[in-house]
């Protein structure tokens, strides 16, 4: 491509030299370290419920990284110019995939005594699709497979900061669609070996639909207290409108929505043909000490925020919009919960102490750590991308 067709970068306006305060990056190393020694503590004298929290913690900072990746490849794939002035916001957050994607593979290989499939062998196609040498080996590669193509549309992101060439958003153009396929074709597959295995006498067709719009739903509520945040200390701060915040105020409501719509379907289903194999996975959930926490999911995750999302005004105040998101991120959290502990640890009474709420603090503070390093990589907006001055001027 010849000079003339190249885009400049804009200028050194932005500049990769965002440094957080030196009293939150120390919450977030103590954070990070009380999760650690929690987990090493767990391990010797409960690792039951250490694993458990492990596998709830990895599957969700694993969901962080890949609902900012499919966000990243949705607006390459969209043409869509509003999100590329916050696109690093998910970029950086991408980050985490190699963190959680050892968590997956630690609790694979030391937590078998979760996964009753290991033990108690099933019989016919489930036996052959969960044996522990086929699960082991489509982790790996899917594992494998988000990585690489995650990694290379990142860096040719950021690539194109300093060689201001427009065929790199071509090319991650199709890379996007490439990984919206295989993401598609594998995370259903992976949502079942991971979670839904805990239970291997129950199915069901809709959990890897399920699994996405949760994980689709967390990340963009990460991604707009993340947005907001670097919006006050200064990376963002003339880059994040009102214009940004309203239209992932919209997102966040959707999402919210769709999540609840995919949950009624297969519950609605479910109660309506009442057949014991399926039945037991909710009635498990909705008895003991696990029916108000079964409600709250709902409520915190669906109901409150529709509600208050639905005025305008509120979808553009940063401040009411972050109380939403961090709202809508402990029901992902609770979701998982409840997914994994009935399951993994007890069906009776629900099972919550210094080892599920280290690791919950914990997981925020390894997620915050890897944010600010692989944001501060790089400059903190697409700078030579060619839709970078629609997006800062969006709705304009």
């Amino acid at each position: 491509m010849t000079p003339q067709h190249r885009v400049a970068p804009v200028s050194n306006r932005w500049s990769p030299s965002f440094k957080p305060s030196a009293r939150a990056y120390a919450v977030f190393k103590w954070l990070a370290i009380v999760g650690a020694v929690t987990f090493a503590l767990g391990l010797l004298f409960t690792p039951q419920r250490a694993l458990s929290s492990l596998l709830l913690v990895s599957v969700g900072l694993l969901g962080m990284g890949l609902g900012a990746a499919l966000f990243i490849a949705f607006q390459y794939v969209c043409g869509a110019h509003w999100a590329v002035a916050i696109r690093r916001v998910p970029e950086a957050m991408c980050g985490i995939l190699p963190w959680a994607a050892l968590g997956i593979l630690f609790t694979l290989l030391v937590g078998k005594s979760l996964y009753p499939w290991t033990t108690d062998h099933a019989v016919g196609m489930k036996g052959i699709i969960l044996s522990y040498p086929a699960v082991l080996t489509r982790t790996v590669v899917f594992l494998a497979i988000w990585l690489l193509l995650v990694r290379a549309i990142v860096r040719r992101s950021r690539l194109q900061d300093t060689a201001g060439d427009p065929s790199l958003s071509v090319s991650n153009t199709r890379l996007s669609a490439l990984f919206l396929v295989v993401f598609g074709l594998t995370f259903w597959m992976a949502s079942f070996d991971w979670v839904m295995s805990l239970e291997p006498e129950w199915y069901s067709t809709m959990y890897g639909v399920y699994h996405f719009a949760g994980l689709f739903l967390g990340a963009l509520a990460a991604m707009i207290i993340l947005a907001v945040w670097l919006q006050r200390v200064g990376p963002l701060r003339d880059v994040l409108t009102p214009e940004h915040l309203h239209d992932m105020g919209k997102m966040l409501f959707a999402f919210s929505t769709f999540w609840m719509y995919i949950w009624f379907s297969e519950y609605m289903l479910i109660w309506y043909a009442d057949f014991p194999e399926e039945t037991g996975h909710f009635v498990r959930r909705q008895t003991g000490g696990w029916g108000p926490l079964f409600v709250a999911n709902m409520v915190v995750t669906w109901l409150l925020p529709f509600f208050i999302l639905l005025p305008k005004q509120v979808k553009r105040n940063p401040n009411m919009l972050v109380k939403v998101a961090a709202m809508i991120l402990f029901g992902r959290w609770l979701d998982l919960y409840l997914l994994i502990y009935p399951a993994s640890v007890g069906h009776e009474s629900v099972t919550f102490g210094a080892v599920e709420l280290g690791m919950a603090v914990g997981a925020p503070g390894v997620f915050a750590l890897v944010f600010i390093r692989s944001f501060r990589s790089s400059a903190p907006v697409p700078v030579a991308d060619p839709l970078l001055t629609a997006s800062l001027n969006h709705h304009q």
